[in-house]
């Protein structure tokens, strides 16, 4: 009989697993991957127990790759919720979920929106071009599932808001994405130091009213406005 519970990562050979000690294990005859992707089937199967936990780590980051489980456990607690979820009550359930979630999601992206307005303060005569990238700075960062500084809760939203805006603008008006970086500790951070000093330069000269015509912001926006069949200050 297999341990009841285990953190595994995956073997070098097909149903074989090496545990937290290194030791090499072989997975039950009569048990098999539950992929991951459905949240409630494997709450479940981990609560009938026992079950392995398989994991791997990708650089900094662990990734789940399911877990092993049973077969008729998993086969039989699938059966169960299948039906479960065919019930109008878990319908409904499952719309009022559905629905306060993108009312959670809709103020955030409102809240967010503000936020990097605040941290933006253009002069009232660069407000539209203010607009145009706070729309564009919410767009990418505040989805559900971005991956981004906007979805993190670690920092303030403001902190949050200021990040995002430096990203955007480290991607849309340098040639960071395309720029080649010394292998060497720490260079990229010093790198992404310098252009965000320069981009916090570009903001400040909105702030005070100043008039860029050639500036890279522009640009980016303006191009984003032709894909997006908009107008945006300083595009003609």
């Amino acid at each position: 009989m297999p341990e009841d519970v285990r953190v595994v990562k995956p073997g070098t050979q097909k149903n074989e697993v090496i545990c937290d000690t290194g030791a090499v294990l072989s997975v039950p005859v009569d048990w098999e991957l539950l992929s991951p992707g459905d949240a409630a089937l494997t709450r479940r199967v981990k609560k009938a127990g026992p079950y392995w936990q398989m994991q791997e780590k990708k650089g900094r980051k662990l990734f789940s790759r399911g877990v092993w489980a049973p077969v008729e456990t998993i086969r039989s607690i699938r059966m169960v919720l299948e039906k479960e979820r065919e019930t109008p009550a878990y319908k409904k359930k499952l719309a009022s979920g559905r629905e306060r979630r993108e009312k959670q999601q809709g103020d955030y992206v409102e809240d967010f929106r503000g936020a990097v307005l605040a941290f933006l303060h253009f002069h009232p005569r660069h407000r539209s071009l203010a607009d145009a990238l706070a729309k564009a700075v919410t767009e990418l960062a505040a989805p559900v599932g971005s991956g981004t500084v906007a979805r993190t809760q670690r920092i303030p939203l403001n902190e949050r808001a200021e990040a995002a805006v430096i990203a955007w603008l480290r991607h849309q008006t340098t040639g960071y994405d395309t720029l080649k970086v010394a292998r060497i500790k720490g260079e990229r951070r010093k790198v992404r130091r310098k252009l965000a000093a320069e981009s916090v330069a570009l903001l400040q000269r909105y702030r005070n009213g100043e008039e860029n015509p050639e500036c890279p912001l522009k640009k980016a926006l303006c191009a984003k406005a032709n894909r997006d069949g908009v107008c945006v200050e300083g595009c003609d």
